[in-house]
């Protein structure tokens, strides 16, 4: 491997690229292990000694990467850990949910930290957009000029930077570049149960399998089918709208907040715990189920209707598994309690709704590792990807000169 030069970023095309590539390989080492030693970071980039030890102090120098003690276990040489520098870029993630919003930073190492929440006043899309703006302008004042990207995950139908539908929320097309008021940097924007899938695949339950099948229940359902770590979004990013499609196996003449009728969404939520309770839809979809859950198990009637909706999860699951052939299968939000507290209906109605070859070896389920931050911990994942380039690292260079 040719020799990697202490300067990134020189005047040679070719030279530049290849001290580029180092770099970014030694971050993205750290992405996927942060508080990974240099010498094990040389391993996995196949890196000599010299050169891991020349592209940290670059990188240190660009306030990309901090080097700290490790704790001393025994004898031997002492080493160090490698981590997100505390003057360097970052990534502004974002959580529109249906009641609130929260904000996080995270570094290049990846780790998030959230940094503020609030509650819808009032549900017209100016006046959220205006309230969740002025935090993000607080936020990236407080951080002059760290801030290279601002990173959305919606609970909506995204294409690129416009959310086109939101349901719960009441909302058609809205654009959200608004959001940054003119500051200039890039917006992106994500579906939450997307961004929780990548989450998942990436560093969560389904790290180490090749395509995901992430499911997110929360007002309705979400999912996406994440292969080798980036998300199947379809021709214009709105994919992955597993929730309005009729998988459920009953509920045809019911009609969605979409518009459609029989969608997947209502027969597994909040909204359907309380039909099969008899009771009509709540205005906190998702405080009411948690509550329904939370008394299954001593209250026969809420343990039948958990066991009504969990049947529909896992014959919607089945259906997914037998069109899309992921390895695994991780499930968010309510879905979590709901597969826990009703899990034999579950399992009764995946096994029935799968092909005959897949039932010896069905992809095994799971519970998300990222829990209810899986969407702002996706956001800040691609909020990454897009400043961890060559032009993202050259642009941070040229800042810091």
């Amino acid at each position: 491997m040719e020799r990697v030069t202490s300067s990134i970023g020189g005047r040679s095309g070719r030279r530049r690229d290849l001290r580029w590539r180092g770099a970014l390989d030694a971050l993205a080492a750290v992405r996927r292990a942060p508080g990974i030693t240099r010498a094990a970071l040389a391993r996995q980039v196949g890196l000599s000694s010299s050169s891991a030890t020349e592209i940290t102090a670059r990188l240190r120098e660009l306030a990309l990467l901090r080097e700290t003690p490790a704790p001393v276990t025994g004898r031997g040489r002492p080493t160090t850990l490698l981590g997100a520098h505390p003057r360097g870029p970052l990534v502004l993630a974002v959580d529109l949910r249906h009641e609130d919003w929260r904000l996080a930073l995270a570094g290049v190492d990846g780790r998030i930290e959230h940094a503020g929440a609030g509650r819808h006043r009032r549900r017209d899309p100016r006046s959220v957009l205006d309230a969740l703006g002025a935090a993000i302008a607080a936020l990236r004042g407080r951080h002059r000029g760290r801030v290279r990207v601002v990173s959305v995950a919606v609970a909506g139908t995204v294409q690129e930077q416009r959310l086109m539908q939101a349901s719960t929320l009441g909302w058609g097309e809205v654009d959200l570049r608004p959001l940054l008021r003119g500051a200039g940097l890039p917006l992106l924007v994500g579906n939450d149960a997307t961004l929780a899938g990548v989450a998942e695949a990436r560093g969560g339950a389904g790290a180490h399998a090749r395509a995901v099948l992430h499911l997110i229940v929360e007002v309705g359902i979400g999912g996406i089918l994440v292969v080798d770590g980036r998300p199947v979004t379809g021709a214009t990013g709105a994919g992955g709208e597993f929730g309005h499609v009729p998988l459920g196996g009953g509920g045809a003449r019911l009609r969605c907040p979409c518009g459609a009728r029989g969608c997947w969404d209502v027969q597994v939520d909040g909204r359907a715990l309380a039909r099969h309770l008899g009771q009509r839809a709540p205005a906190n979809a998702r405080t009411y189920a948690r509550a329904v859950l939370d008394r299954a198990g001593s209250d026969r009637a809420a343990r039948r209707a958990a066991d009504a909706c969990a049947a529909a999860l896992g014959s919607g699951t089945a259906a997914l598994v037998n069109a899309l052939d992921p390895d695994v299968v991780t499930l968010g939000g309510l879905a979590v309690p709901l597969h826990a507290r009703s899990l034999q209906a579950f399992r009764r109605a995946y096994a029935a709704g799968l092909m005959t070859f897949r039932r010896t070896r069905p992809p095994e389920v799971r519970h998300a590792a990222h829990g209810e931050d899986g969407p702002l911990q996706g956001a800040a994942e691609v909020g990454l990807d897009a400043i961890l380039t060559e032009a993202g690292l050259a642009a941070w260079a040229a800042r810091r000169a």
